[in-house]
């Protein structure tokens, strides 16, 4: 078993954007593992409907 691993894992969310309103997207986390248990957020980042990658500060997590 490795001891540091880097996963990358893709969700659904609601996100609203200002220009768009209510946005439901499929959020990309790039995470580090130590032993299997998560410890760090490296990078977030969404894909757009014409396949731009965006980083995901623009967008506000809407509950």
């Amino acid at each position: 078993m490795k001891i540091i691993q880097i996963k990358r894992k893709t969700v659904v969310e609601k996100r609203y954007s200002i220009k768009m309103g209510e946005l439901i997207t499929h959020v990309t986390y790039i995470k580090k593992h130590i032993l299997g248990l998560p410890v760090k957020t490296l990078y977030k980042y969404r894909k757009t409907y014409y396949g731009e990658v965006k980083d995901c500060s623009d967008c506000i997590l809407f509950i």
